[in-house]
């Protein structure tokens, strides 16, 4: 009964009106318009050569752990043991898993938003009450999290907190303070914090965002969610990892054994070519984003109605249209009569009314026609 409640993501509801239509322009997903590089996609087809096509290990293969951990280690300065790293098949299955594992019925969640609508509904798949805490957009368009309110919706109930940072769709970054102090909260009460740090890569004004690694204890409540898919083009090829505690890494393998049963060795052997040899990846991804976030940026700027801040974080322009009372209608009608894909704000809950979301991941030249397409709908 908890599925059958549950509302189809409203992202897919713009993007199944156009999705085969060649004329549109779609920036409503989370991914960018490059090709996975080829020295990824040719371990993959490396592997599939060598027959690495059988059941596996459920927790990853071990030299792909491994390099895991050495690369998190290295990019936040600490120690990472390998039991403490989990593959899953997308970063989307980890948190389904954790939701699995940590949530049930009766039980509440908090997380902050607007936020991608995936981990609420996990949570609700579970059987468990989902509370938002909003963001606050000053006039500027900026957001901002009132961390006092975000703790006080904490009841005997709370299971744990989900923090999206960077977020999507705000590109808003929880600072070093504010993870300190939420991670003694919840150390405090034995609430998991459960962070998504997909986007902590794709970063505009320093190196990498904040993690709540570089402040947590190995056996503290926290687990941190990542994935292949954003900062080395590889949405479709549905990988991602976990970092827990030693404690959860049993558990974790059974949930595995479960839902998917491992995730293919030959993609595997992919993710360890991705992680070890291709910072130029990231750091091209990187240019390719701060080019289409200013070219974004300098358009509605432009543009009547229209309130935006450009983000410091992740590859979306989240703009306030003055008067636009149905995000979700009017995002179909820019899909259907105007060609250009674009995600609702109410997509990312009750408190993205009004806005719109779009994917500044793209070439200039993409991403000028379809303000083209924005600003003839706006006038």
């Amino acid at each position: 009964p908890e599925v059958l409640a549950i509302e189809t993501q409203q992202i897919m509801q713009v993007s199944t009106l156009a999705m085969d239509d060649p004329e549109v322009i779609a920036m409503w997903y989370g991914e960018s318009d490059v090709r996975t590089p080829d020295f990824i996609c040719e371990a993959a087809s490396a592997a599939l050569r060598r027959g690495q096509t059988f059941y596996t290990h459920k927790w990853g293969i071990p030299l792909l752990r491994e390099t895991l951990a050495t690369y998190t280690g290295s990019l936040y300065g600490l120690e990472v043991t390998t039991e403490r790293v989990t593959v899953t098949s997308s970063g989307m299955t980890g948190i389904m898993m954790l939701m699995q594992a940590l949530v049930g019925a009766g039980d509440n969640i908090l997380l902050i938003d607007p936020i991608w609508p995936n981990g609420a509904s996990a949570a609700q798949i579970m059987g468990a009450d989902v509370r938002r805490v909003s963001l606050e957009a000053n006039s500027q368009g900026d957001w901002h999290l009132d961390l006092d309110k975000l703790v006080s919706a904490v009841d005997g109930r709370t299971r744990l907190v989900f923090v999206n940072s960077p977020g999507n769709p705000t590109g808003w970054m929880m600072e070093r303070d504010q993870q300190q102090a939420l991670l003694e909260f919840c150390r405090e009460r034995s609430i998991w914090i459960v962070a998504d740090e997909v986007y902590g890569r794709l970063v505009y004004d320093r190196n990498v965002a904040p993690s709540f690694l570089e402040i947590s204890n190995p056996v503290d409540p926290v687990v941190v969610v990542n994935s292949f898919s954003k900062s080395w083009a590889m949405t479709g090829w549905r990988m991602g990892w976990l970092t827990h505690p030693k404690r959860l890494t049993e558990k974790i393998g059974d949930l595995v054994e479960y839902n998917t049963s491992g995730t293919p060795e030959f993609l595997q052997e992919a993710g360890i070519v991705a992680v070890r040899d291709g910072e130029k990846t990231v750091a091209a991804m990187v240019e390719r984003c701060r080019n289409g976030r200013d070219s974004v940026s300098r358009r509605l700027a432009e543009m009547p109605r229209v309130t935006y801040s450009p983000p410091t974080a992740a590859f979306y322009a989240f703009f306030k249209i003055d008067g636009m009372a149905d995000s979700l209608d009017f995002a179909k009608r820019l899909a259907t009569d105007y060609k250009v894909g674009v995600a609702p704000g109410t997509a990312f809950g009750p408190s993205g009314e009004g806005w719109l979301r779009l994917c500044f991941a793209q070439s200039v030249d993409r991403i000028d026609e379809a303000m083209d397409r924005i600003e003839r709908a706006l006038a």
